[in-house]
């Protein structure tokens, strides 16, 4: 049996920062002490002096591009991108070619996943405006829950039908998360701008085509709906301050029937950021103003916003270097978002207790995913190694997306990920992925 042991390790886990050490023996966590000592030859033995022991990162909304989408990324590459970045499960959405709107089409998603996956994966079931009697086939046990765009971003599954959306809210008792921006609003912002400018509109128009109206119109809505319907909603990617007036942080995460999720490019770019990082910070919803990034911060520190994700969707580079109205929306993230909160943290933005909260603890509570998320015994080892002072540069040489860029090219984080352990096994160290396709499909406690 496989057995690893992580000696000195600074254990990050519920609230609490402990040193002590960690023994993993085949996928599971064995034991959690202050000190073991191996008991047998064949135990591998990793001393983590100095750095962080945290649970993998749980990346509740990623695309992967696959099927239909692979020139850009698919299950494989980017897969292996998010354990070099500490993230050990993500959650995949269903607007690939084609769409993930019936159950044939989500189970072939999952069979190409059980073959190519480095991290362990689970596939939102999309809805649209004429699948109800597929999405109400969805297995609660084994599928993350229902994806519902409210606002067209890539791919072609708005649903605008208002009848249809409370049928489907009245309907399902899983998780629905949602895409807001309202899309009329959105497109009299952009029929404005062009008749400005033509086809040469700006990106620095970009947050105020897809602007705070748009979100807060279309995520006030949906909160209304699952107050009315009772249902158990989580809003992706909040961008604006407006919006947080429509979350609560006076009950425990685990009796919320309302969540909220914020994306790191909302954290870490601003409006401002526009002027030199162009299309590559285009993204669906829109980065916005200091003062909705200052509010975001707030909101998540005080336990409004309940889950750090990325919304990593990657895009040729060529595509992004098309004029703003023809370059796509989104960009590659799941390998910089762990460092990228570290990089946070020590800059006084967020303690490390809180990151693993945000990005391990509590994607695990939202989604109710079986024995992960934390540093327990009998819990999957699904676990990081941060040393938080190891300084890197992002560049092409080290971005293991296939789209080969990012946003943060160039930029120094002081924070590395050493090593990333998925179901017990060691599967990055020494800055490489090793060829291990640990993953396995995520199970829900419902």
């Amino acid at each position: 049996m496989n057995r690893i042991l992580i000696k000195n390790a600074k254990i990050v886990n519920e609230g609490k920062i402990f040193e002590g050490d960690v023994l993993i023996e085949g996928e599971i966590i064995k034991e959690v002490a202050e000190s073991i000592s191996a008991k047998s030859g064949d135990t591998k033995i990793i001393d983590a002096e100095g750095n962080y022991l945290i649970p993998g990162a749980i990346d509740d909304q990623v695309h992967f591009r696959e099927p239909g989408l692979t020139q850009k990324g698919d299950i494989g590459t980017e897969s292996k991108a998010a354990v070099a970045g500490g993230v050990t499960s993500f959650i995949e959405q269903p607007n690939t070619i084609p769409n993930a709107v019936t159950q044939e089409i989500l189970e072939d998603k999952y069979a190409i996943a059980s073959e190519k996956s480095y991290a362990n994966y689970s596939f939102m079931m999309g809805a649209s405006n004429d699948n109800l009697d597929e999405v109400l086939k969805t297995n609660p046990r084994n599928v993350a829950g229902i994806k519902i765009f409210l606002g067209s971003s890539t791919g072609n599954m708005l649903v605008d039908n208002e009848a249809v959306l409370e049928r489907i809210f009245s309907s399902t008792p899983m998780l629905i998360a949602v895409h807001c921006e309202d899309e009329q609003t959105i497109k009299d912002n952009l029929e404005k701008f062009r008749q400005e400018y033509g086809d040469d509109v700006p990106v620095t128009a970009h947050h105020l085509i897809r602007s705070e109206e748009a979100c807060y119109i279309s995520s006030s809505k949906a909160v209304a709906l699952a107050k009315k319907t009772g249902v158990r909603l989580h809003v992706f990617h909040l961008s604006t301050a407006k919006e947080m007036s429509l979350f609560q942080n006076n009950i425990p995460l685990e009796e919320k029937k309302i969540t909220a999720e914020v994306c790191v490019h909302h954290l870490w770019f601003t409006d401002k950021d526009y002027e030199t990082k162009g299309n590559l910070i285009k993204w669906n919803p829109a980065v916005k103003t200091e003062a909705d990034r200052d509010a975001l911060w707030e909101a998540l520190n005080d336990g409004r916003i309940d889950v750090i994700a990325t919304d990593h969707a990657p895009h040729i580079l060529d595509e992004k270097k098309q004029p703003y109205l023809k370059a796509p929306s989104g960009g590659p993230l799941v390998q910089h978002s762990v460092v990228a909160m570290f990089e946070k943290h020590l800059q006084g933005k967020i303690t490390v207790e809180k990151i693993v909260e945000k990005m391990a603890h509590n994607p695990a509570k939202v989604f109710k995913i079986e024995n992960r998320g934390f540093i327990k015994e009998g819990y999957f080892a699904d676990l990081a190694i941060v040393n938080p002072s190891s300084p890197w540069t992002v560049n092409k040489s080290n971005i293991l997306a296939k789209c080969g860029w990012s946003p943060f090219e160039g930029f120094s984080f002081k924070s590395r990920i050493m090593h990333t352990f998925v179901n017990g096994q060691h599967v990055f160290a020494g800055g490489k992925v090793k060829e291990i396709k640990a993953g396995q499909r995520l199970l829900f406690d419902r």
